[in-house]
C-alpha cells in the first residue's frame, strides 16, 4: 500500500511538471518566388513535391496544387520565417516556358512582388538519448487519430481507470486463435507509462508497476490530457541514432507533411505501426505494414469509425511514404550548424529548448553538388578500373558576398551521417595556393600580370643539409614567361621564384589574412601548396577572391527563434577588407584566364559557353588530392577528391575535381564574373607567351589583362600600340628588353 501510494506520488508529479525533451528544427532558406526567377514549371512542382505539397483536382486545402496550363495554382500551408509569419493562403504562379516565373497572384488576383515557400524542415538537433518529436496542442491533432488509437488499441479508454483486464483475456484469447500478435491488452494509459516512466523490460514487477502507475495517471488526469500526451510521446520508429516519438514528428518522418494533412490510410498506416515500430516499418517490411494498416481499417469500420466504403477504397491505397526520411537530407550541412551553434548555446538549449534554426542550405545548390560529386566519383572509378565506392570526395558552395554556406557535401555517400570531409579533412591544398602567392606579388608592387618570371630550375638548401629542389608538372623548364601565364599554367618553378623573392613570411601573411586559421609551416614547400586546409576553410580563403577583397566568415545559420517564437540571436554579416580591390581585380582577371588558357579550359565542356568564370586547380605531391576552386559572380564552389588513406589517385585536380565543379557550376543556374574595374587599372593587350603588349592582330596568341594604369609595359617588337609612333627607335628598345629578360 505504502509502495503504491509511493508511486502515485511520482507519477503525479512527475507528470505535472513533465517537460519533453522539444530538439531544435533545422530549416533551410526558403525559395523565394518573383518574377524573372528562372524556374520552369516542371522545376516549380518540383519545389513544391520537396516541401510534399500534392496534386490535386482542386487545390482547396493547405499542401495542395494544380497544374493549369501555364499556371501553378497553389494552396499554402500556414509558414514560420525567421522574421514573421504567414498565414495559409492561395496564389497563382504564371510561367513563361523556358523563361521562368513571368508574375505571381493572391487568392484575390491582386499581383504580388515576391512570395516565399514555407522553409524546408532539414533535421533536427536532439540530445544524446536520440529522442526526437514535434509537440502538437490538442487543437492540432486531426479528431481522426484519437478515434483510430481507441477503436485499435484501446476501445474502453474512455471508460476505463487506467487498466482494463477483460482486454488483456480478449487480446491473449485473439493472439492464441491467431498464432501471432493481432491485439495487445495494454491500454493507451499503460503504454504511456510504458514510454514515459519505466523501461522495456518484461518482469511481472515491472508490469505490476506499470499498471498501479496507469491507474493513477487516469486517477488525476483528464482522458483528453492522456490522450494528448500519449500522441506526443509514443515511440513511432528509428532514424540511425534518432528516435521518432510521437505522431506529430512521425507523420513528417514517413509522408513528409504535417499530421493535419494525412489522409484516411496515410492515418490508419501511423496506428498501425504503434504495435511494433520495427516489426511493422513501411519502408523496411511493406507487406507487413500493409497487411497491418488494413486490418486497422477493417477495425475502424467495425467500430463505426468509418464507412465500409471508405475501408475498402482506402485499402486499395499504396503505403505512400516518402523514400527517404525528412530531415536525413543532408548530415554535412547539419554537421556545421551544430559546430555554428555550439559556439554560442550549450548542448541542453539545443535539443530541449524547441528553438527553430533558420539556415542559409539552398536545397537546390545541395542537390547539384550531390548528383555532380556521385556523378564523377563513379565516373572515375569505371574509368580507372577502380573498386566503386574507393574513391572519394567534398564540395562547399558559397554565396561569396554574404558569406552563407548554401550546399556541402561530406563525401559520396550523401545520406550517412558519419566522417565529413568537407569539415574535417585536413589535405594539402597543392597549387591552390598559387593564387594568394601571386596576390602577394601584385600587393609588393613590383609585379603585375604581364611581368616576365623566370620559369627557372631551384636548388634551396634546407636547414637540416638537404637540398629542395621541385620541378613543373611537365618536368620541363619553360624560361621567361609573364605572371599570368605562370598562374594560368600552374607553373611551380616561376611561383617558387616569386614567393622566394617576396619571402615565406609575407605568403603566410596573406593566407591567414583571407582566414587560414593557423600560420603556415615557414617551409619551401610552402610556395607549393604544403599546407593542410579542409574544404571549408579551402572555401573561407577563396570567399575573400570571391568577393572582391572582403573577408566574411563562412556562416551556415542566419536566425534562431525560441519555441514561443521571440528572435534569440542574429547572425548578422561581419565584413573585413583583406586587400584592395585593385589588386584583387588584376588577380581575378588571371584566375579567368586560368579556365581560357590554363588548367581550367576542360571545364568549357559541360559549363554554358557564355558564362564567365574564374578559378584554380590543385594537386598537392604525389597526385594525392585534386582540388578546384571557383566563382562566378553569384557562387563560388570548392571541390576535393582523393582517397581516405591519403593513398595518390593519380588525379591532377584538372582530371578530378574539376569535372565536379564545372558539373555544380553548370546547374546552378549562376550568373557571369563581371566585376567593376577600378579606375586605377588600365585593360591592355599581351602576347600570351611572352608578356608583350599588342594591339589586336599582330601576334596569334593574345590575351587582355588588367594592370595599374602607369605600368610599364614593354611592346611587342611586331607592333605598333595606339597613340605611340612606331619610332625607329621602339624596335630597338624591345630587342634590347627581351634580350637583358633572356640573359
Amino acid at each position: 500500500m505504502l509502495y503504491a501510494l509511493y508511486l502515485d506520488h511520482l507519477v503525479v508529479k512527475q507528470f505535472e511538471g513533465r517537460r519533453w525533451t522539444l530538439p531544435a528544427q533545422v530549416y533551410a532558406a526558403p525559395l523565394e518566388l518573383y518574377a524573372g526567377l528562372p524556374l520552369t514549371l516542371s522545376g516549380l512542382e518540383h519545389e513544391l513535391q520537396r516541401l510534399h505539397y500534392r496534386r490535386a483536382d482542386r487545390p482547396d486545402h493547405p499542401g495542395t496544387y494544380r497544374l493549369a496550363g501555364e499556371q501553378v495554382e497553389v494552396s499554402l500551408r500556414p509558414a514560420r520565417f525567421a522574421d514573421e509569419t504567414r498565414p495559409a493562403q492561395s496564389l497563382t504562379v504564371t510561367v513563361a516556358g523556358a523563361k521562368g516565373i513571368e508574375g505571381l497572384h493572391d487568392g484575390s488576383g491582386n499581383e504580388l512582388p515576391v512570395l516565399r515557400l514555407e522553409p524546408l524542415l532539414i533535421g533536427s538537433i536532439f540530445p544524446i538519448h536520440g529522442e526526437d518529436r514535434i509537440v502538437l496542442s490538442p487543437d492540432e491533432v486531426p479528431p481522426l487519430l484519437p478515434q483510430a488509437l481507441k477503436a485499435v488499441e484501446d476501445r474502453k479508454f474512455d471508460t476505463h481507470h487506467g487498466v482494463d483486464p477483460f482486454a488483456m483475456l480478449r487480446a491473449a484469447w485473439v493472439n492464441m486463435r491467431a498464432g501471432q500478435i493481432e491485439q495487445g491488452g495494454s491500454t493507451l494509459t499503460q503504454q504511456l507509462v510504458r514510454s514515459y516512466f519505466l523501461s522495456s523490460r518484461q518482469t511481472l514487477s515491472r508490469k505490476l508497476r506499470e499498471a498501479v502507475m496507469a491507474m493513477a495517471l487516469d486517477a488525476h488526469f483528464t482522458k483528453a490530457d492522456l490522450m494528448n500526451a500519449y500522441i506526443n510521446e509514443i515511440f513511432l520508429g528509428q532514424d540511425g541514432d534518432r528516435a521518432i516519438h510521437g505522431f506529430g514528428l512521425a507523420s513528417q518522418f514517413y509522408f513528409g507533411k504535417p499530421l493535419s494533412e494525412l489522409d484516411l490510410p496515410e492515418t490508419s498506416l501511423l496506428v498501425a505501426i504503434v504495435r511494433g515500430p520495427s516489426y511493422y516499418d513501411p519502408r523496411r517490411h511493406p507487406e507487413r505494414a500493409l497487411a497491418r494498416r488494413n486490418l486497422v481499417l477493417r477495425q475502424m469500420a467495425e467500430q463505426g469509425i468509418i464507412t465500409p466504403a471508405d475501408a475498402s477504397t482506402a485499402t486499395h491505397r499504396p503505403l505512400g511514404v516518402t523514400r527517404r526520411p525528412a530531415g536525413a537530407y543532408y548530415p554535412a550541412y547539419l554537421d556545421f550548424v551544430r559546430r555554428t551553434l555550439r559556439r554560442d548555446y550549450h548542448d541542453q538549449d539545443l535539443t530541449e529548448a524547441g528553438l527553430r534554426i533558420y539556415t542559409s542550405l539552398d536545397p537546390r545548390a545541395q542537390d547539384e553538388a550531390e548528383r555532380a560529386l556521385e556523378h564523377e566519383l563513379a565516373r572515375l572509378d569505371r574509368q580507372r578500373k577502380h573498386p566503386e565506392g574507393a574513391l572519394e570526395g567534398a564540395a562547399v558552395i558559397t554565396s561569396p558576398q554574404s558569406g552563407d554556406v548554401i550546399a556541402i557535401v561530406g563525401g559520396r555517400d550523401v545520406g550517412y551521417d558519419g566522417f565529413d570531409r568537407a569539415l574535417d579533412a585536413h589535405r594539402s591544398m597543392g597549387s591552390l595556393v598559387k593564387p594568394f602567392i601571386y596576390l602577394t606579388a601584385l600587393e609588393s608592387g613590383h609585379y603585375n600580370a604581364a611581368t616576365v618570371v623566370q620559369d627557372a630550375p631551384v636548388d634551396v638548401k634546407l636547414s637540416n643539409g638537404g637540398h629542395w629542389t621541385p620541378e613543373n608538372f611537365t618536368h620541363e623548364v619553360y624560361g621567361p614567361v609573364p605572371v599570368v601565364r605562370a598562374l594560368a599554367e600552374s607553373l611551380n618553378l616561376a611561383t617558387v621564384g616569386v614567393g622566394l623573392d617576396l619571402g615565406l613570411p609575407k605568403v603566410g601573411a596573406t593566407l591567414q589574412r583571407f582566414g587560414l586559421p593557423q600560420p603556415p609551416a615557414q617551409v619551401p614547400a610552402m610556395l607549393l601548396g604544403a599546407v593542410e586546409v579542409t574544404p571549408l576553410e579551402a572555401a573561407q580563403l577563396f570567399n575573400g577572391l570571391a568577393n572582391g577583397g572582403f573577408r566574411n566568415p563562412l556562416r551556415a545559420v542566419r536566425a534562431v527563434i525560441s519555441a514561443d517564437g521571440k528572435p534569440l540571436k542574429a547572425f548578422p554579416l561581419e565584413v573585413t577588407q583583406v586587400a584592395s580591390p585593385e589588386v584583387i581585380y588584376q588577380l581575378d582577371r588571371m584566375l579567368v584566364l586560368v579556365m581560357d588558357h590554363g588548367t581550367g579550359r576542360a571545364a568549357r565542356t559541360l559549363l554554358p559557353p557564355d558564362l564567365v568564370v574564374a578559378g584554380k586547380s590543385g594537386t598537392s605531391s604525389d597526385y594525392r588530392d585534386s582540388w578546384f576552386a571557383g566563382f562566378s559572380g553569384s557562387h563560388l564552389a570548392v571541390v576535393w577528391v582523393g582517397y581516405d588513406d591519403n593513398e595518390p589517385t593519380g588525379l591532377t585536380g584538372s582530371a578530378g575535381a574539376l569535372p565536379v565543379w564545372a558539373r555544380i557550376m553548370a546547374g546552378l543556374g549562376t550568373n557571369s564574373w563581371n566585376a567593376p574595374m577600378p579606375e586605377s587599372l588600365a585593360e591592355i593587350q599581351i602576347e600570351y607567351p611572352t608578356g608583350l603588349r599588342v594591339v589586336p592582330g599582330c601576334a596569334p596568341d593574345i590575351v587582355a589583362v588588367a594592370v595599374p594604369a602607369d605600368a610599364a609595359v614593354p611592346p611587342h617588337p611586331g607592333c605598333a600600340l595606339p597613340g605611340s609612333a612606331a619610332s625607329t627607335g621602339l624596335l630597338e628598345r624591345a630587342q634590347q628588353w627581351v634580350r637583358s629578360v633572356v640573359h
